[in-house]
C-alpha cells in the first residue's frame, strides 16, 4: 500500500492506494468517529462489492442506500433518497457517510454529507479508474442540473480516499478508457514527464498491467493532491484541472447526460483546447499531433459530435463556472506541461475550432 497526504491543514487526510484495501477494514475504520455507517453505491457495484464492505464494517450498523447508475442520475431528485434513507433511520450528525462507486457516487454521496446536518463525515471508495485518479480527491462534490454541469454543489473535503486497485478489474472497457481522460491530463497540465511515460505504457494501461496501472493512479493522485493543496477552492491554479472540461461539458449536456461519458467529452474537450492552443500559436502542430494520437491510443474520442453546432456549442459553453464578469474563460496549453486559464482569445478563434473539431454531422 501506498499513502499519500493531501494537505489542507485541519482538514488534511490521506489517500491510500494498493490491492485488496477493501479487506483491510482498518484503513476505513480509523476514519469513523462514531459507531454508525451509510454506505452509499448504485445498483451496478452493490452487488460486486457491497457484501465484502458491509462484513468488514458490521459492527457500525452500516445503512445501505443503492442508487441508480449513471451519469443521468446525478440529479436533486435522486440525491433526496440519500436524505430521505438517512431521516427514516435516524442518522445524527456523527454518521459517516461511505461513497463505495465512481464519481457520481462520489460526487452525490460527498454533497449529501455536506448537507446533512449542516455537516457530515465521509468517505471515498472509488471504484473506477476516473474516480480514483480524479474526482475522489480535492473534495468537489455536487449534481447537475439540465442546464449546467456540476453546477450545484459544495467543497467538502473527505476524511479519507481508499483506492483499492483490484475493483479496476470488473471496470468495462469502456470505463477504463474514460478513466485514461484524466489520467492523460495530468500529463497535460503540469507533469510532461508522466505525459511521455504515458506515451511508452498506453498499451499495458489499456491490457491492466498491476504495476503500470498502480503507477498512473500515485502519479496522478500526487498531482491532484499538490494541486488542491495549493487551492482548495478553485480561486487559483486548481483551474488549470479543468482543461477540456468546459468543451466536454458542453458535450455531455448538449447530448443528454449519460450519452457520452465524462472522461469520453473531456478527451475531445482536450484536443479542441490543444487545436485552440495551436491556433493562438502557443502549442506547436507536432504536439497537438501527439495529443491527439495518445488519445486516440486509449480508444477516446477526439472530435466533438457533429450534431452539435458551434453556435449551441457556444450557448453550452457560457453556462460554465469559470465565467467571469460574462467572459468565458478556457484552459488553454502554453506548451506540454504547462496550462493556463484566460479569456484572452479572439473569438473567431474559438468559432474555428468549434467548427473544426466536429464529427461530420
Amino acid at each position: 500500500m501506498k499513502t499519500l497526504q493531501v494537505d489542507l491543514g485541519e482538514r488534511s487526510y490521506p489517500i491510500y492506494i494498493g490491492a485488496g484495501l477493501l479487506d483491510r477494514a482498518e484503513c476505513l475504520t480509523r476514519h469513523v468517529p462514531a459507531s454508525r455507517i451509510a454506505i452509499v453505491t448504485n445498483e451496478t457495484v452493490a452487488p460486486l462489492y457491497l457484501a465484502k464492505l458491509r462484513a468488514h464494517v458490521a459492527s457500525f450498523q452500516p445503512l445501505e442506500v443503492i442508487l441508480p447508475d449513471g451519469e443521468q442520475y446525478k440529479t436533486l431528485e435522486v440525491l433526496n433518497r440519500i436524505f430521505d434513507a438517512l431521516l427514516a433511520a435516524r442518522c445524527d450528525r456523527r454518521t459517516t457517510l461511505v461513497a463505495l462507486g465512481g464519481g457520481v457516487i462520489g460526487d452525490m454521496a460527498g454533497f449529501a454529507a455536506a448537507c446533512y446536518q449542516r455537516g457530515v463525515p465521509f468517505i471515498q471508495v472509488p471504484t473506477t479508474l476516473l474516480g480514483q485518479v480524479d474526482s475522489s480527491v480535492g473534495g468537489k462534490t455536487g449534481v447537475n442540473h439540465p442546464l449546467g454541469k456540476n453546477m450545484i454543489g459544495a467543497f467538502y473535503q473527505p476524511r479519507a480516499v481508499i483506492i483499492d486497485t483490484d475493483t479496476l478489474k470488473t471496470l468495462p472497457d469502456r470505463e477504463l478508457s474514460a478513466g485514461l481522460a484524466e489520467v492523460i491530463k495530468y500529463g497535460l497540465i503540469r507533469d510532461p514527464e508522466f505525459f511521455t511515460w504515458l506515451e511508452s505504457n498506453m498499451d499495458k494501461l489499456l491490457a491492466r498491467d498491476t504495476e503500470a496501472l498502480s503507477f498512473a493512479i500515485h502519479r496522478s493522485c500526487r498531482n491532484k493532491a499538490e494541486v488542491v493543496a495549493a487551492d482548495e477552492r478553485e480561486s487559483g491554479v486548481r483551474a488549470i484541472l479543468n482543461l477540456g472540461h468546459t468543451f466536454g461539458h458542453a458535450i455531455e449536456t448538449g447530448l443528454g447526460y449519460g450519452s457520452w461519458l465524462h472522461g469520453e467529452a473531456i478527451a475531445a474537450g482536450m484536443v479542441m483546447a490543444a487545436d485552440l492552443s495551436q491556433r493562438l500559436r502557443w502549442l506547436p502542430a507536432a504536439d497537438v499531433t501527439r495529443i491527439e494520437k495518445l488519445i486516440l491510443r486509449a480508444r477516446l474520442p477526439v472530435r466533438a459530435p457533429g450534431t452539435l453546432a458551434p453556435a449551441r456549442f457556444l450557448e453550452l459553453m457560457a453556462v460554465d463556472k469559470k465565467v467571469m464578469d460574462g467572459r468565458l474563460r478556457l484552459v488553454l496549453l502554453k506548451r506540454l506541461g504547462e496550462a493556463v486559464v484566460t479569456a484572452d482569445y479572439p473569438r473567431a478563434q474559438l468559432e474555428a475550432t468549434l467548427a473544426s473539431r466536429r464529427e461530420a454531422a
